[in-house]
């Protein structure tokens, strides 16, 4: 009977863990249709549509910062340049966005971050890295704003006010 158990208790954790697996890397993320622009924004704080070709994206409504994209765009010329930009790692099934090798590439200057949407959902920005032959990511990465209301914290000076919770 002790043999029996166990094999149902590893049977069991097995499923759960393999579910728990699919649900985190496959289940929630819907693919995004087709998109002809994206938003820039200007240091000024004023938006801009920039034409993207060869779109591919991924988002999901279960978090604010699943969402990844891939595509190429002429210029970030006049876009607000964003500090501190840290790509988030995408699922290995969506195999244009290589968060690792993009914050290598931010970080020796090989691609530029600029703002695309600042507090698109509060707290959270859209964040686009550019190369100098097109090619470009975008996903969404926790502000300044973000992390002081999540973390309890006061909210610092120039964030916008929070909505109710």
């Amino acid at each position: 009977m002790g043999k029996f158990l166990t094999i149902v208790l590893v049977v069991c954790a097995a499923l759960a863990g393999g579910g728990m697996y699919y649900l985190q890397v496959y289940a929630y993320y819907d693919r995004l249709p087709p998109q002809d622009t994206i938003a820039l924004t200007a240091p000024g704080g004023i938006a801009r549509a920039a034409s993207v070709a060869d779109f591919e994206g991924i988002d999901s409504d279960s978090s604010p910062i699943r969402y990844r994209a891939c595509f190429t765009l002429d210029s970030v010329a006049g876009a607000a340049l964003y500090e501190g930009a840290t790509p988030l790692i995408a699922p290995r099934w969506f195999g244009c966005f290589d968060a690792e090798q993009l914050s290598d590439d931010l970080e020796a200057g090989a691609a530029q971050a600029v703002l695309s949407q600042s507090n698109f959902r509060y707290g959270f920005d859209r964040v686009v890295a550019h190369y100098p032959d097109g090619r470009a990511y975008a996903w969404h990465q926790i502000n300044r704003c973000g992390e002081a209301l999540f973390d309890g914290n006061p909210i610092p000076f120039g964030c916008p006010v929070p909505p109710p919770s």
